[in-house]
């Protein structure tokens, strides 16, 4: 099995410190994700996804993975990004929104929450608003434009991205 948080310590650190309700309520919105990842595919392969792509967990690590990327610039050939993964990764975090709504109090207000806000924060410092829409022809939303989060209209200071 992989890790999850590979890249992503403050993630780990957090998830290490979830009390057991806010662990419970997460392996909830695993299970829903598991069911929608699994009707994606054809029913012979259905029994063999056993856990989602894109849990809770891989949600927060995937964000702060973005957020380092951002923040060192353009990596070294070993750790390629595509710039169609950036348009992932604004999707996953948008889907963080939606999570954090269906966890305990005790998640939006403790360990997660505060992982959340700290990550936004870092990646709005490591971006700037993008009011021409530079990154529109690569990076496409899958929801509609005009309730997109003010994310979505910002770059990267530094591309996390190979050209």
């Amino acid at each position: 099995m992989s890790d999850v948080f590979w890249s992503a310590p403050q993630s780990r650190a957090a998830w290490e410190t979830l009390p057991q309700p806010v662990l419970e309520a997460a392996g909830r919105c695993d299970a829903e994700r598991l069911e929608v990842e699994r009707a994606r595919v054809a029913p012979h392969l259905r029994e063999r996804i056993t856990t989602p792509v894109y849990s809770v967990a891989d949600r927060f690590a995937s964000w702060e993975r973005l957020v380092r990327r951002m923040e060192a610039g353009r990596p070294g050939s070993d750790d390629y990004y595509p710039i169609s993964a950036y348009g992932n990764d604004l999707d996953s975090r948008d889907s963080l929104d939606e999570v954090m709504d269906a966890l305990p109090a005790a998640a939006r207000e403790g360990a997660l929450g505060k992982l959340l806000a700290e990550l936004d924060a870092r990646f709005d410092a490591a971006s700037v608003p993008d009011p021409e829409g530079s990154l529109r022809p690569w990076v496409r939303p899958t929801k509609d434009h005009a309730r997109l989060p003010d994310r979505w209209s910002r770059k990267p200071l530094r591309t996390p991205w190979d050209d």
